[in-house]
């Protein structure tokens, strides 16, 4: 072959090459968002545990993009949940906590805080409402928490979600989540895992599935077989609790279910993988170090949450990025690699397809927000690391940007500064070495609050008793 005849063959290949590869950017995929609850920072194999095994995710995240600096939107499942689905800031949906703002006993509550929402408004039309709009088929499978049923919010089929935040038992009877045993398997994770894996099988075109189980939340119920090893193995980080263990275990092993379907049924190639958590492990139950403190908490513990991203010959394979992102990055996300027109301003998160699809750079010094403007109450105040034993926070709000993290206290306004490259465990407060930059990172915090109607409590409390 002469050398002219080598450059046109080279320039036809990869003319089809690039063909090919932008029909498949531009192609509609299977969408799964794997949203883990209570599953903290270091909980996988792949964040780096040396206690827990999971080897099925492990596998998944080495086909994609993972992020080391990934965020939930909150630091408890409710309002986080919203974010993801609404892809807005909590002010703007007003969802905070679970049940009631007035978590904590009154006497230690010097504020009277924001009321909370308990559920979603019908008024926001959702993530599974835009891709069932768009000929998506919708499922959500396990925890739902945002209203009664799932199906009046865009889900062709709801498997196990309700209100609930938690399930009574992992055990039958179950209780408060409405299914039953399936076939020869009764602990609920592999249950809500069988119904996923019928719902791929009768399903042929574009789906949505939201798969949001209820491990590894309370009660930790443990999966009896696979507890032995975990009672063998030397602790990590602090990481030592047998029964949770296998709860995770067991989690990745239904996960591996269901990737093992999707290759039975030659869908790999052609489904796009989110796999994230709610918020923070539960302190106690895990350890997150070197973060400080864990779920309920805005200390890096309580926010930041394990992410990969998997799309075969779309994303590429085995890419890790410091970049900080957010759960309000999902929703614009999800929508641009469906390929549905949507308007940037209507989100407060950005699309991350760019950088997944294209290796194209994204903003690190975009500012990250949290507004928690009520209190919720410690689960220990014996073993914690937060600011105050009695509570995992008391109202506040706090500001990421770049390595820079602010947080701000409304009870007494008091100011914490932290740069997380050089403390990630947010152990020294150097407000007062760097007094220009926390001007500068609480002023873009008063800021987002204005343009957000961010809620900010400063009625006294008339049942608070100053503690001696």
């Amino acid at each position: 072959m002469t050398n002219v005849l080598r450059l046109v063959f080279s320039s036809l290949l990869l003319s089809l090459l690039l063909v090919l590869c932008q029909s498949r950017i531009n192609e509609k995929p299977n969408i799964i968002l794997i949203n883990i609850d209570d599953l903290g920072w270091r909980d996988l194999g792949f964040m780096g545990s040396r206690f827990y095994e999971t080897p099925h995710i492990n596998q998944l995240a080495s086909r994609g993009m993972v992020f080391t600096q990934g965020y939930a939107a909150a630091s408890n499942c409710a309002p986080s949940r919203a974010s993801i689905m609404t892809g807005l800031w909590t002010p703007r949906h007003g969802i905070y906590t679970v049940g009631s703002s007035e978590r904590g006993d009154a006497e230690h509550r010097r504020l009277t805080p924001t009321p909370n929402t308990v559920s979603l408004a019908d008024s926001f039309v959702i993530l599974p409402e835009l891709l069932k709009q768009a000929g998506y088929r919708t499922c959500h499978a396990g925890k739902w928490h945002l209203s009664v049923e799932p199906k009046e919010n865009g889900f062709d089929e709801n498997i196990g979600g309700g209100h609930n935040g938690h399930p009574q038992s992992y055990y039958p009877p179950y209780r408060n989540v409405d299914l039953k045993p399936f076939g020869n398997q009764s602990y609920l994770t592999d249950v809500i895992m069988s119904h996923v894996l019928e719902f791929v099988r009768q399903t042929d075109g574009p789906f949505f599935l939201h798969y949001a189980p209820y491990a590894v939340h309370t009660p930790i119920h443990p999966v009896t077989e696979l507890v032995p090893k975990y009672q063998e193995k030397d602790p990590w980080q602090k990481q030592h609790n047998p029964a949770y263990a296998s709860m995770i275990e067991n989690l990745d092993r239904n996960i591996g279910r269901l990737l093992s379907l999707l290759d039975e049924r030659q869908m790999t190639a052609k489904t796009f993988i989110i796999l994230t958590s709610d918020n923070g492990g539960l302190y106690g139950i895990t350890y997150q170090k070197p973060l400080r403190a864990g779920k309920g908490s805005y200390y890096e513990g309580g926010i930041r949450v394990p992410y990969c991203f998997v799309y075969p010959d779309v994303i590429e394979v085995a890419r890790d990025s410091s970049t900080p992102i957010t759960h309000l990055d999902l929703l614009p996300t999800i929508l641009e690699a469906a390929t549905i027109n949507f308007r940037k301003e209507k989100y407060d998160g950005n699309s991350l397809w760019p950088m997944l699809s294209d290796t194209r750079r994204f903003d690190r010094e975009r500012a990250l927000y949290w507004h928690f403007p009520i209190y919720l109450q410690a689960y220990d105040v014996t073993n914690n690391e937060t600011r105050d034993p009695l509570f995992r926070t008391r109202p506040g709000s706090v500001v990421r940007k770049g390595d820079w993290k602010l947080h701000q206290y409304f009870e007494d306004f008091g100011i914490e500064l932290y740069n997380l490259r050089e403390d990630p465990g947010e152990s020294q407060n150097v407000t007062a070495d760097f007094p220009v930059k926390t001007e500068e990172l609480l002023n873009l915090l008063e800021g987002w609050r204005e343009r957000t109607n961010a809620p900010v409590p400063l009625d006294l409390n008339p049942k608070y008793s100053i503690r001696k």
